[in-house]
């Protein structure tokens, strides 16, 4: 079975000038060592809150924008996936790296060993698919990637928090640079 690590490298082999949103801890700091770039916006708090900022700047960016979101943050919040199957932004790709456990804290359970976020974004309107082999996994990232639709992926993985590094950049960095890196993609109002 995949480790999340193995799903985010994986992505990340497919996006080229994506906007990429990341959950906090360990997912954030596993995508910097995999492939740190201004387009990538690093949580480093705000637990629940990725599929929300991701939505706001689909609703705001002339760019595909993908949510690296986890199965404990997305249940913090689960209301924001009936607002972007309300919205239905044409450029929102959800990422879900679904581990059934909250990896940041000690990979306690979460309720998606018998909970289907899949089903669930599929009855709030989004069109949603799971996985768990790598083919699959690749082949759905393709696909939704040329789509101009809202998707979403649930990449189911076993628990693992990769030993890697802390981010070394300051969050105001973070910040400022993702946002100078957006600033051509956004909507004229």
């Amino acid at each position: 079975m995949l480790r999340r690590v193995d799903a985010i490298r994986i992505l990340m082999e497919y996006v080229r000038d994506e906007v990429v949103v990341c959950n906090l801890g360990f997912p954030s700091k596993e995508l910097y060592h995999i492939r740190d770039r201004p387009e990538n916006f690093y949580m480093l708090g705000s637990m629940g809150l990725c599929s929300s900022i991701a939505l706001g700047l689909a609703l705001s960016l002339d760019k595909k924008v993908i949510a690296i979101e986890g199965d404990g943050s997305l249940l913090m919040n689960l209301g924001t996936l009936s607002t972007i199957g309300y919205t239905q932004p044409d450029n929102l790709l959800l990422y879900i790296v679904d581990n059934s456990a909250y990896g940041s804290t000690g990979n306690q359970r979460t309720h998606t060993e018998r909970i289907s976020l899949c089903k669930i974004a599929r009855a709030c309107g989004i069109e949603a698919i799971e996985v768990s082999q790598e083919g699959d996994l690749r082949r759905v990232i393709e696909e939704a990637l040329k789509d101009n639709k809202t998707r979403a992926i649930v990449v189911k993985v076993e628990p693992h928090n990769e030993n890697v590094e802390d981010i070394p950049l300051h969050p105001m960095y973070i910040k400022f640079r993702f946002m100078e890196s957006i600033k051509p993609y956004r909507k004229k109002r």
